[in-house]
């Protein structure tokens, strides 16, 4: 999964307020001269991240940043995707200001990461992507209300260590009702304008909505921090907070869940496709072709990331088959799929149970971890289970960022809905994906490089993120990890499935294959469980495009490598090369060719 969760990402992208002008110097920082280009460069990052922040509040949160902690941002408007649009303008105006030519390696490096990312942005907030996207702001998969209890819960970013802490949460809460109303709106302009979502995702909402509503306001996530005040909250504002937080809850924000779950069960579900593809919604096909780029970073068509996907899967079953053999199985490799995936010995014996090998998975990592890597992120990483309220719809495995001065973990959270679908074979692949060295690496050492601008220390692609991430799984023989051969057999069955979305992604939404056709295959190509398929390929549907990155960000690093190893023989040192992909952000994948080609050059003069 992402590691930044796509409610996030949705956020990120839809709210916004007033903007400021990209190329004015930051407060405090002197006008640089004409002539300093590097220093006219880092005015313009430090500019262009500063209205960001006050554009997107969530963000500066996550990122430890307070001062804008009583805003929600503003969802759904017109407002604030002009904002978005207008300040994408101003920095790239301001970029073109600057000679490129006059700055040094590391600057020419921001510069282009830069422009990338903010012609990218550009593009999607033009009306003719807009006319695609905004009118189906919620999903299953990312969306407000699944994303936002959790945030409020006192298990996330925000914090509730003071009592102006939960005051700002009650401002949050009285900015998300309304919030909430302009998500109706914006499916009523798609209802109008003909752009609709599926009925399969929009039943899952609504489910996921009766799941919250079903809760008394007491037992609610959103009231989770009154029952954990910390010693800080005198006893006279906790009984004034106990009072207006269940007001809140019980008033506000389960009136306008309500409201929403009426409005999609009653008008819009009725009118919602029946295809789960793209291609069968209005401007569906323009609107994946960008999808495709935008996820992947690489000038692709669905047709040959279709034919890609086929030929690894091809590969990959034959890996798979000499597991098989070497296990002594006695059956083909579709009774070795139902075996894995149907016998007692690979179920969880208990949620407990499950908690403590994962623990166990994480010291053995750690104990080896050093050896591959030569900077490891200040942030702990705690594992953390999947909370009931959104476990159904939920991955296997997910990964949230800690804070960039270490005192937020990072947390890797496991997924133990319907446990004994949940087979432990693929335990150790997973942890190295969403954990150590995957997610949790990738996203904090870049966050806690003080030396980058804070939009390469916490921007990024997903094509980069996840790719890393299942580049990641590909060490385990350096760390001593899959020496099982069911966990080794975990290992391939988790690369086949980022093989097969390949496969499926395309087939969904290019060549209209539907939503029992796509679990049919993954279930024939792998021991994956039906209840884990099922969840993979309704995120497919909802979130159309994202699976393609993990493969394709994963084969581009693993090229790179080889074509580093091969280049400098005894000179290549892995860890050294480590720090080349790690240490400055989630690049595009042309910008991260570049800069590999450039060290291996440097190398091999030095």
């Amino acid at each position: 999964m992402a590691a930044r969760t796509a409610a996030l990402a949705l956020i990120i992208a839809l709210a916004g307020c007033a903007t400021t002008e990209g190329s004015a110097p930051p407060a405090g920082v002197a006008r640089p001269a004409d002539n300093d280009e590097g220093a006219r460069l880092r005015a313009l990052f430090h500019a262009s991240d500063e209205a960001s922040l006050r554009r997107n509040p969530l963000s500066a949160i996550f990122r430890g940043d307070m001062r804008y902690a009583d805003r929600l941002g503003d969802f759904y408007t017109d407002a604030a995707t002009a904002a978005e649009r207008r300040a994408a303008e101003q920095d790239l105006a301001a970029l073109r200001r600057i000679d490129r030519d006059a700055l040094n390696a590391t600057d020419r490096l921001a510069y282009d990461v830069f422009k990338y990312t903010r012609e990218n942005d550009l593009r999607d907030l033009q009306p003719d992507m807009l006319a695609l996207t905004e009118v189906r702001p919620i999903n299953h998969f990312g969306g407000v209300h699944t994303f936002y209890p959790t945030f409020a819960s006192g298990q996330s970013a925000a914090p509730f260590a003071t009592v102006r802490d939960y005051d700002n949460n009650l401002s949050r809460h009285r900015q998300f009702v309304p919030a909430l109303d302009r998500a109706i709106a914006r499916f009523r302009q798609g209802l109008a304008s003909g752009v609709v979502d599926t009925k399969l995702t929009i039943r899952n909402v609504i489910q996921q909505l009766d799941t919250q509503l079903a809760e008394a306001p007491e037992a609610s996530t959103y009231y989770d921090p009154i029952d954990n005040f910390p010693e800080a909250v005198p006893e006279a504002d906790r009984v004034r907070l106990r009072r207006e937080y269940r007001a809140i809850i019980a008033d506000g924000i389960f009136p306008a869940y309500r409201r929403l779950r009426d409005f999609l069960q009653n008008e819009y579900l009725p009118r919602a496709r029946d295809g789960a593809g793209l291609m069968y919604m209005q401007g569906g096909e323009r609107l994946y072709a960008r999808l495709i780029e935008t996820n992947t970073t690489l000038p692709l068509g669905a047709e040959e990331v279709h034919n890609l996907g086929l030929s690894e899967v091809a590969r990959i079953r034959g890996e798979m088959d000499e597991i098989r053999r070497r296990t002594n199985f006695r059956g083909d490799l579709a009774a070795f799929f139902t075996f894995i995936r149907t016998d007692p010995r690979f179920e969880p014996q208990s949620r407990e149970w499950l908690r403590e090998n994962y623990y166990a998975i994480g010291r053995r990592v750690e104990a080896r971890i050093r050896e591959l890597f030569s900077t490891i992120p200040r942030s702990p990483l705690e594992i953390r289970e999947v909370e009931a309220f959104r476990e159904r719809n939920e991955a296997g495995g997910s990964y949230q960022d800690g804070s960039p001065d270490g005192t937020r973990p990072g947390i890797f959270y496991y997924n133990a809905y319907d446990l004994p679908s949940r087979r432990t074979s693929g335990n150790e692949t997973l942890y190295l994906h969403e954990g150590a060295p995957g997610h949790h690496f990738q996203i904090m050492l870049a966050a806690e490089n003080e030396a980058l601008p804070a939009f390469m220390r916490f921007g990024g692609n997903t094509a980069y993120v996840e790719g890393w991430a299942l580049y990641a799984e590909t060490l385990w023989d350096e760390l001593g990890m899959e020496t099982d051969p069911y966990q080794r057999f975990g290992g391939l069955n988790d690369e086949m499935l980022r093989a097969m979305r390949l496969v499926v992604d395309t087939g969904i939404h290019a060549k209209g294959w539907t939503r029992e056709q796509a679990i049919r295959y993954m279930l024939d190509n792998s021991g994956l469980s039906e209840t884990e398929v099922t969840a993979e390929v309704e995120r497919y549907i909802a979130i159309p495009g994202q699976a393609l990155a993990y493969k394709l960000g994963q084969l581009k690093i693993l090229e790179l490598r080889a074509r580093a190893e091969a280049a400098l023989g005894d000179r290549f040192d892995l860890r050294e090369f480590h720090a080349e992909v790690l240490m400055t952000g989630a690049l595009p994948l042309p910008i991260l060719e570049r800069k590999i080609d450039d060290w291996i050059a440097r190398r091999r003069a030095g």
